[in-house]
């Protein structure tokens, strides 16, 4: 059952006469089957026995429970672990034996209560948190919803419009807010949790605190006509929010349920949507995610060999433009000193303006408290030479990309920072081996190739070259984790992993649009498939410059594998370059809104006539699935080539590669698990039918085809990138 199925509860009686239930499965004290009829069997007996008079039910290790074991989830939807009925346990374990016991009950809640482990306390008399513990029911995120009856507590805990919010945005809230909402009845500290838990068990038996079975209680709830308003503008929002998602709906219809035909109808209608919710491509995408998330900073032949991180405790970061700014923000915010140099005054003091930019913008969200700006802002000091290098633990540079400025400023780092300073490039295209050419430091020169804006994309590749040591790539992963950046470690070459697994996005909607098919309906489609903004918007929103460096790059090096077109040079002409300049393939305002700008069919009739290209009535009429397929299926193709090649060490890195490198929907699982969805087989058929009949660029690689013709799921080709390393 999952990794942990030694999980368990233990029952100590006291002198006072009340049993504490501890839920004991490090490390978070999830809810396997094993812990929740362990939990059945220590109330059972606190139940029988005559020396208990009231039970308190709390965790281990400063933790309540983090929630249902999620590791479980892949058996019960392949059918391989027998499911425990949710129903059984929702309602016998939960309703029937905790809330509904003659002896009273409190939870006492330290650290995590989430997911099940909040519905578990809800269904205690009472609860005492300390300040920070975190509560909340985050199960949406993996494209369920509460299976243990937390649709039905929640709102008659803190009423329908908080438990809405709390369960659809999946946000926990702390301690100290839920004992006003309702959620908890008292936070006290750490160390006098129990102590009061047991008194106010006591409390409730003598009836000096009321006894509350909270499935039944009403006080919060609206009337239904005032409540069914609410219900209709949830649903609203959560069209808007995620239209290709279903399972916000359903999370509402269940709350509804409960409130029109009584709790016990809800609870059985939230247990039997948990199942069929739990067999979705949505629920399996999103599981996928929270493994791999997990996984990518386990990289075979490094963090096995037992080697522990550096402490670094102050970074220099070069260049104080969009990049350097930003990453020297990600820094400061976690804490680490920062030295940022520039060239002359004027460009360090924008740099500094820059992060105090983008910290003051936290301040205006809310996100910030003053007194927190003052303390990162101190941490981060200007210069304009390399004298303060002498002391740091590693340098991030990130001046523009010009491959003899960057081997320049490697010699002269190796000759100013201390022989164990990681020396890492935050390029996004150029060879490290180049970058590092004239030095002799080659095992400690690492790619640190971070996505904009540095310090809110959650993305951080690590690059590693064949002369790069272990101990480096495991100091990396340690600073990656410490700034909150979710790494991913590639191998060494053009355009690492996101950037050439996405250079042909941008293309082939060049190459739909040069045969008819309309630039913002391109737009359109790939955001109702889910990415954040479709090739031609993102292309404005990076502008022309940075996306014509990398694609000289890509020409250089996968020559067989460009669409030329001379849209974007002729528009580059005319001074239209993006966002930047007002005008791309998009007009934008002052506020920068986009709209599509009537003029941009000049450049596209002269751009064809260029490339002798002629309107194909087929593609004026395309459908929306071909324009995704056509779009994406060449970006499986490179990204099949990624791992063959062994860039990437796991096709489930470069799931978490497009998602939080590019905005790919995470309810499809990532680039490679959505194409598994769909099989090798078509894909590779698509490619071949498009290569014969439109170019080369559409050619399927070898790996694809060895896949297609096994008929075998494209992640499941890990060991055979391993063979190939």
């Amino acid at each position: 059952m999952g990794s942990n199925n030694n999980g368990r509860t233990t029952l100590e009686v006291g002198a006072d006469g009340v049993a504490v239930i501890t839920i004991i499965n490090p490390p978070v004290n999830s809810l396997s089957p094993d812990v929740l009829h362990s939990l059945k069997e220590s109330y059972d007996e606190a139940l029988q026995r005559d020396d208990v008079k009231a039970i308190v039910v709390t965790g281990t290790n400063g933790k309540f429970s983090g929630g249902f074991d999620i590791t479980s989830f892949d058996g019960m939807q392949s059918g391989k672990v027998e499911q425990p009925k949710l129903g059984f346990v929702s309602v016998e374990i939960v309703s029937d034996t905790l809330e509904a016991a003659k002896k009273p009950s409190v939870a006492a809640i330290d650290g995590l209560a989430l997911g099940g482990g909040l519905e578990v306390a809800m269904a205690c008399h009472a609860r005492i948190s300390t300040p920070t513990a975190q509560l909340g029911l985050p199960e949406l995120q993996l494209g369920v919803i509460p299976g243990f009856g937390g649709t039905q507590r929640l709102p008659r805990l803190v009423g329908l419009t908080k438990s809405l919010e709390m369960m659809l945005t999946s946000k926990p809230v702390k301690g100290e807010e839920a004992v006003g909402l309702g959620l908890v009845d008292a936070v006290v500290s750490s160390h006098e949790l129990i102590e009061t838990a047991r008194r106010w068990t006591l409390d409730i038996l003598a009836r000096r605190k009321p006894w509350v079975a909270t499935l039944y209680k009403t006080e919060k709830l609206e009337p239904l006509g005032e409540a069914r308003e609410i219900f209709n503008f949830a649903r609203a929002q959560a069209r808007k929010r995620a239209p290709n998602l279903k399972h916000p709906l359903v999370c509402i219809d269940v709350i509804e349920e409960g409130i029109v035909a009584g709790p016990r109808a809800g609870l059985w209608k939230e247990a039997e949507a948990f199942q069929v919710l739990l067999k979705s491509d949505t629920c399996k995408s999103l599981v996928h995610i929270f493994f791999a998330m997990r996984g990518t900073s386990k990289v075979p032949g490094i963090t096995d060999r037992g080697l522990m991180p550096r402490q670094v405790r102050k970074v220099a970061v070069l260049g104080g433009g969009l990049m350097g700014s930003g990453i020297a923000t990600a820094l400061i915010l976690c804490n680490y000193t920062v030295i940022l140099k520039e060239v002359n005054e004027k460009f360090l003091e924008a740099g500094i303006d820059r992060v105090k930019a983008n910290l003051q913008s936290r301040v205006k969200k809310g996100k910030m408290s003053q007194e927190k700006f003052e303390k990162a802002i101190s941490l981060l000091s200007g210069v304009l030479d390399y004298e303060r290098f002498r002391d740091v633990d590693m340098v991030i540079e990130a001046v523009i990309e010009n491959v003899s400025l960057k081997q320049q400023i490697f010699a002269d780092l190796e000759k100013f920072c201390s022989p164990h300073c990681i020396l890492a490039s935050n390029t996004s295209t150029i060879d490290l081996n180049l970058i590092g050419e004239r030095t002799k430091s080659q095992d400690r020169i690492v790619g640190a190739h971070f996505f904009s804006p540095a310090h809110v994309m959650p993305l951080l590749e690590i690059v590693r070259t064949r002369q790069t040591s272990p101990q480096i790539i495991v100091d990396m992963l340690d600073v990656g984790k410490k700034i909150k950046k979710t790494p991913i470690v590639v191998g060494n070459c053009t355009g690492f992993a996101v950037n050439r697994m996405f250079f042909s996005y941008t293309q082939l909607g060049l190459f739909l649009v040069e045969r008819g098919t309309d630039v913002y309906r391109i737009d359109r489609v790939i955001t109702k498939f889910g990415m954040p903004m479709g090739p031609f918007r993102l292309a404005d929103l990076v502008g022309f410059g940075v996306a014509i460096a990398s694609g000289m790059q890509f020409i250089e090096n996968f020559p067989e594998r460009i669409y030329k077109s001379m849209l974007v040079p002729l528009m580059q002409e005319d001074k239209r370059t993006g966002e930047g300049t007002r005008k791309g393939f998009y007009s934008y305002d002052n506020k920068r809104k986009p709209s599509p700008d009537p003029e941009l069919y000049k450049y596209i009739e002269k751009s064809r006539s260029i490339s002798g290209v002629a309107v194909d009535p087929k593609f004026v009429k395309l459908s929306d699935k071909d324009i995704v397929e056509m779009i994406f299926f060449p970006v499986v193709n490179e990204t099949c080539r990624v791992l063959a090649e062994g860039i990437a060490v796991k096709a489930a890195d470069l799931d978490i590669a497009s998602v939080m490198g590019m905005g790919f929907p995470p309810y499809r699982g990532g680039i490679m698990f959505w194409a598994d969805s769909l099989g090798s087989k078509y894909i590779y058929c698509r490619l071949e039918e498009w290569t014969k009949m439109y170019g080369e660029f559409f050619k399927p690689c070898a790996f694809l085809a060895e896949m297609a013709a096994k008929g075998a799921p494209l992640s499941a080709a890990v060991e055979q990138a391993k063979s190939r390393l």
